[in-house]
């Protein structure tokens, strides 16, 4: 498979586009911009919503379901709310089609025009609050928390599969506060699951920050944010928290009444990650033979693959291996035995290891008469001889060696491709290098400066890092003072 492969130092984004569809993760519908999720790309999705699912629920959220409909007036609602989406949204105007007047075409039918145009969610806060409104009416009915698992609709005009798509899958949290300082710590608190699970599942080293006002989440008043760095030295926003303040609450008249009798407006967050975190994971580890998973989101962790040359060696293997498989399921691991007569073991090697399974085991007749066992690892691609008594351990300990592995490969390379730089030559030389990555610089906080950055290089303001320790410095572009170093680099 890898041999009909683009590399990602001849074509990255082509090395992306051929990944995604020779893995079996996805391929583009006939629906412009829309994709078909494939059941090998599924199952990793699941595992991510499996895990995000259980992270919040952890933290006192619960799972609901919003229209996929919302009234066209809704988001009329919040003006910076529908400046930031109106571009964007596929809107129903008819409810019916008839057939035409040669009996074989359809046709929308004119008489039934929808008396107010619906639009399809290309997020969910205007359809939400509106229930909300109906939910609460005291301090006693707070704080709400609530996650939805949705489809949303932003029409694209450049797509490309997971990264940016006209559809997607995503999860968007909603929830509802008495005080300010609740939904902050609510925004804040959200970031930092988002980056647990980027980090400890993904094995995906990001930072954690704030977007510029310009950045921010239309309608919020703060957008916090993850980074993660692609291999291409490109960012990647992975996901995104925002304090919405009171702007939806004042927007749909959420009032509650407080413990001392008066009326307030209740305070809002939301939260979401996609489907375009399956792009991030295959940019982030993957390589020139094709996917690398991390074990925690591989769907199979270990492929069993026999060698024999008669019915009689297979089925001496082929003991062996159902015996390993059970041992291994028993440790909490996902096997396949590919016994299939159909393939020759080299095209089963090959397969394997370009659809990322974290570790593959070789048994052939010699391997019974030794009691030995090959071992190979899809992120280092080396191999091991094991004694078969301790290939059970052997294995389940690698699984972590190698999500640990991953990670920090991840994160040495967004080390080495985090630059410093104090004027403006600097800053164009690396952003305009072949590597990119990120660049720490001094921005005089204004949208203006921020702006011809963006149309002089095409970098943006990535986020401005939580962790970002005063300093006075010079904007690299004006000269004008600064506070504080921000990260720019070129985007998906």
């Amino acid at each position: 498979m890898a041999k009909d492969f683009t590399s990602r130092a001849k074509d990255y984004s082509k090395w992306y586009n051929e990944l995604v569809v020779k893995a079996d993760l996805a391929e583009n519908s006939d629906v412009r911009g829309s994709m078909v999720i494939k059941p090998y790309g599924y199952a990793i999705w699941e595992k991510m919503q499996a895990q995000l699912d259980k992270m919040f629920k952890e933290t006192g959220h619960e799972n609901a379901y919003f229209p996929l409909l919302i009234p066209k007036s809704y988001l009329s609602k919040e003006a910076a709310h529908v400046e930031g989406f109106a571009k964007e949204c596929a809107v129903v105007t008819h409810y019916r089609l008839k057939l035409a007047e040669d009996g074989k075409t359809v046709v929308v039918d004119p008489d039934a025009k929808l008396e107010e145009e619906l639009i399809i969610r290309p997020t969910s806060e205007t359809i939400i609050w509106n229930s909300y409104k109906k939910w609460i009416q005291s301090y006693r009915d707070l704080p709400i928390l609530i996650n939805q698992w949705a489809n949303v609709v932003r029409w694209e005009m450049r797509t490309r599969l997971f990264l940016r798509t006209s559809e997607f899958l995503w999860q968007e949290g909603h929830t509802a506060h008495a005080t300010s300082q609740e939904a902050v710590a609510e925004a804040e608190q959200m970031l930092h699951v988002y980056g647990d699970f980027a980090e400890n599942f993904m094995a995906m080293p990001v930072l954690k920050g704030l977007k510029s006002p310009s950045e921010r989440f239309a309608g919020a008043l703060e957008t916090y944010c993850i980074e993660a760095m692609m291999q291409d030295g490109k960012a990647l926003q992975a996901g995104t928290s925002h304090f919405l303040g009171q702007n939806f609450a004042k927007a749909f008249d959420v009032k509650f009444a407080t413990k001392e009798g008066t009326q307030e407006y209740v305070w809002a967050t939301s939260w979401g990650v996609s489907t375009r975190l399956m792009g991030a994971l295959v940019m982030t580890h993957s390589d020139d033979n094709g996917l690398v998973l991390p074990p925690k989101l591989a769907p199979i962790h270990v492929v069993i693959v026999p060698i024999y040359r008669n019915e009689e060696q297979l089925a001496a293997v082929s003991e062996v291996a159902l015996k390993l498989k059970k041992e291994l399921e028993a440790k909490g691991l996902t096997v396949k035995f590919d016994n299939r007569d159909t393939h020759k073991p080299g095209w089963k090697f090959a397969h394997y290891e370009f659809k990322g399974v974290p570790v593959r085991l070789a048994i052939g007749a010699r391997d019974l008469e030794n009691g030995t066992l090959e071992v190979a690892r899809r992120d280092t691609l080396s191999k091991e001889t094991v004694k078969q008594t301790e290939v059970v351990d052997y294995v389940s300990e690698l699984m972590d060696k190698i999500q640990e592995n991953l990670f920090l490969r991840a994160n040495q390379y967004r080390i080495e491709n985090t630059h410093q730089v104090d004027t403006w030559d600097e800053f164009v030389e690396i952003i305009n290098s072949e590597k990119g990555g990120f660049v720490e610089a001094h921005w005089d906080g204004t949208a203006e400066t921020e702006e011809k950055i963006k149309n002089l290089t095409k970098a943006t303001i990535r986020c401005i890092p939580l962790d970002a320790l005063e300093e006075q410095g010079k904007c690299i572009l004006t000269g004008n003072p600064s506070s504080k170093r921000v990260v720019f680099a070129k985007a998906y």
